[in-house]
């Protein structure tokens, strides 16, 4: 019997907006392409243009051999936990795509895997080339397409020598033991779940499909859950994570937005998974590029000099820029008032034809008479004060500047007018590092001095998603991808 991998994406600059799949078909022994499908749909959502991208996928690949078992590997979670059985489909949108997508082949013959987006990349510039093509007015065709050239693989699909391992141990086995296998090895963590041969039957099989992609979730960095679906509960819930679809609930946390508790359906345990709450709104959190004062690692808040980008901070922020209009699900900019800021903010509104709007609340901390400072000058000339400021949140710099808790009011207020102004949607804040640290860590439910902890490298995005109860998730920290 034939042996096929399916990869496929599907993208929306806009969600919704113009839209686009891409799929490829696969032999897992060699890596060999067989067949590749594009397509330009017109104005759809992210989810939309991922169903079409399966279908694509699966009719490719039916058209080829019938009777193939086929795995599918998407960086949608949404999609794989839904096609798989564990998630409801309550969306409407979703549920006509989703019966002509299990119609293709009979169960039996297709498993799915989810795969980090960097794993996914075939398939992910099939989708960007034909939503280039909608943008021209044209359709994708195949003769024109760089997507293989753009990401050839170095053997069967998956990540190097693991990868292609996997792969053909799970084209191998079958079902959920081989699926389980490609996410150990395919993440690198090829201990982490203990042992790699799931018990017989079909039930127990489908179990042990569930944990590999669970535990793959955990260790792999999916940057798409900036913009796509919640992460995967601890135990596969029977309905979907709101921000996968919009529809389903979300994990809940403590008042503040702490980290969510999540348990099994029916324990009676934990604070479990809410009611529909609809999307949430996600902020983008975008430290500004580098000026003059930021490799030096000089004190540089609201009340020195504010100093312009530096040529390395412009091509930063021309670099996410590009990486943002890439994604094309950003819906909305605000900036801090500070000039490093507003000009990245700039770069990218311009390349996404958005216009900026400002934030007061966004502003860094005053950092008093440590302005311009170094943190060795600033130990020197005032240790004590340095000392009180690192031991409590409400000890402030010298000379007036502003303490960490008079911050998190200040930033905790800009918060929720931001949220009141652009509930369930995608907004990029461009802002500073105290801003985007306070954000998290309230976020995270975590104490002051966790300001201390987190490394915020220049231009990089982070990611938290907020729920109509009050709820909140953080989706990424400090990514620095763009700038590699």
């Amino acid at each position: 019997m034939p042996r096929f991998v399916v990869e496929a994406d599907g993208g929306s600059r806009g969600n919704p907006g113009p839209a686009g799949y891409g799929a490829v078909v696969l032999d897992p022994a060699t890596g060999e392409t067989l067949a590749e499908r594009a397509e330009f749909i017109g104005v759809a959502t992210n989810n939309v243009a991922e169903y079409k991208g399966l279908i694509a996928g699966l009719t490719a690949a039916r058209e080829l051999a019938p009777d193939a078992t086929v795995l599918v590997r998407m960086d949608s979670k949404l999609v794989v936990e839904q096609m798989s059985g564990r998630w409801k489909i309550k969306h409407p949108d979703m549920k006509p795509l989703a019966a002509r997508a299990a119609k293709i082949l009979p169960r039996a013959q297709v498993t799915y895997e989810w795969i980090p987006r960097e794993r996914n990349k075939h398939a992910d510039r099939l989708a960007n080339e034909a939503m280039d093509a909608g943008k021209r007015g044209e359709q994708w065709e195949p003769s024109r397409s760089t997507a293989f050239a753009a990401a050839p693989p170095a053997g069967p699909p998956g990540d190097a020598a693991k990868g292609a391992a996997a792969v053909r141990a799970a084209m191998a086995s079958g079902g959920g033991t081989g699926t389980r296998a490609a996410a150990a090895a395919g993440t690198g963590a090829d201990t982490l779940f203990g042992a790699t041969d799931a018990p017989s039957g079909d039930a127990q099989a489908r179990a042990a499909e569930a944990a590999a992609v669970r535990a793959a979730s955990a260790v792999a960095r999916d940057t798409d859950t900036l913009f796509g679906a919640a992460e995967a509960p601890a135990e596969a819930p029977a309905e979907a994570p709101a921000g996968a679809d919009g529809t389903g609930p979300r994990p809940a946390a403590g008042s503040d937005g702490g980290h969510a508790t999540r348990t099994a359906a029916g324990t009676g345990t934990g604070t479990g998974w809410g009611p529909d709450m609809g999307a949430p709104a996600t902020f983008v959190l975008l430290r500004h590029g580098e000026t003059a004062l930021t490799p030096q690692k000089r004190f540089s808040g609201s009340g020195g000099t504010d100093p312009e980008l530096s040529p390395a901070g412009r091509r930063q922020a021309a670099a996410v820029a590009e990486a943002l209009a890439a994604r094309g699900t950003v819906q909305a900019v605000v900036s801090s008032p500070l000039r490093r800021c507003r000009e990245t903010a700039q770069a990218v509104a311009d390349r996404l034809g958005l216009p900026v709007a400002v934030e007061e609340g966004l502003r860094e901390t005053d950092f008093g008479a440590w302005e311009g400072l170094t943190f060795a000058e600033v130990r020197e000339r005032f240790p004590d004060d340095l000392q009180a400021w690192l031991d409590s949140p409400k000890a402030a710099p010298t000379g007036g500047g502003e303490s960490f808790t008079a911050v998190t009011r200040r930033v905790s207020a800009a918060r929720d007018r931001l949220l009141s102004a652009h509930a369930g949607r995608t907004v990029l804040l461009v802002t500073h590092v105290t801003p985007v640290k306070t954000l998290v860590r309230l976020a995270l439910g975590a104490p002051p001095e966790s300001l201390f902890k987190m490394e915020l490298s220049a231009a990089s995005l982070s990611a938290v998603a907020y729920y109509a109860d009050g709820n909140a998730s953080v989706r990424l920290l400090n990514d620095t991808s763009h700038l590699r």
